[in-house]
């Protein structure tokens, strides 16, 4: 072998082992990161935000009416940005409410559809969305670009947010688990998926809060943040909370709080 072919054979040899160490230096979160990168052109979601759009507009209920009166903060019909700072406090019902326990509120009141109806299946299930998560996902693709702006001036703020927190660290159930089990540490995985610290690192806590609602990829469905929190509590062997409650309500606001600051990026794409 002559000193020209020899040079190629090295050149050949540094050329795969550097290709190797980049590989070894990739990790699942990396592969996993760039695999969601990949397919966020097309992300599924679309089409629920599409059909929650037409949801808001369609006249519906016992009064015919639709939502475009609904006032989420900002407003009577004003859904740009509104998402962005909810949770928040509501003259009207005298109480601190997330988005789904909002559009519940303008849902009955507007529509005249009851309460408990809409609650007994607020979320997508056998491939089916429901009516107020399409809703919720439409209205906070409204507030895609827009910092997270979560108030606690008002007393009732507050105390939503600190009991949220409390909520947040509460251990109990069988494992004697709480919400800061999984999220509190940094560097936490269970199996595949990376567990956010929710407690001490900012910016785990913005990227977090600000992807949901989301597709998730394994079930096909786009998911709500109330389904997110329920799905908690589920994992944690605790008593599924009634939909849209002051306690999910409550600790929606201490998470969003913890993201104030960060571009909301949703709805999202989870594995």
């Amino acid at each position: 072998m002559n000193n020209v072919n020899k040079a190629i054979l090295m050149l050949a040899l540094a050329a795969s082992c550097a290709a190797q160490a980049a590989e070894s230096e990739t990790t699942d979160s990396d592969r996993i990161a760039a695999y969601r990168e990949m397919i966020s052109d097309g992300n599924p979601a679309e089409f629920d935000e599409m059909r929650g759009e037409e949801l808001w507009k369609k006249a519906a209920g016992p009064n015919q009416a639709n939502l475009e009166k609904c006032d989420l903060g900002k407003g009577p019909g004003v859904v740009k940005g509104a998402y962005a700072e909810l949770p928040r406090y509501f003259k009207d019902t005298g109480k601190v409410q997330d988005l789904e326990s909002r559009l519940l509120t303008c849902m009955t009141t507007l529509q005249g559809l009851k309460e408990d109806e809409i609650a007994a299946k607020p979320f997508a299930s056998d491939k089916k969305a429901s009516d107020i998560s399409s809703l919720a996902t439409y209205v906070v693709g409204q507030s895609k670009g827009v910092k997270m702006a979560v108030s606690v001036k008002h007393p009732k703020e507050k105390e939503a947010y600190e009991i949220g927190k409390r909520i947040f660290n509460y251990r109990a159930g069988p494992y004697d688990f709480a919400c800061s089990t999984c999220h509190a540490t940094s560097g936490v995985r269970i199996r595949m998926q990376d567990l956010p610290n929710l407690s001490s690192n900012k910016k785990d806590a913005q990227s977090a809060y600000t992807t949901w609602p989301a597709y998730r990829v394994s079930q096909g469905l786009t998911r709500s943040f109330q389904w997110r929190l329920n799905d908690c509590f589920r994992q944690q062997r605790f008593p599924e909370p009634k939909f849209a409650s002051e306690a999910t309500v409550a600790l929606t606001a201490f998470l969003a709080v913890s993201a104030n600051g960060a571009k909301y990026d949703g709805p999202g794409l989870k594995r």
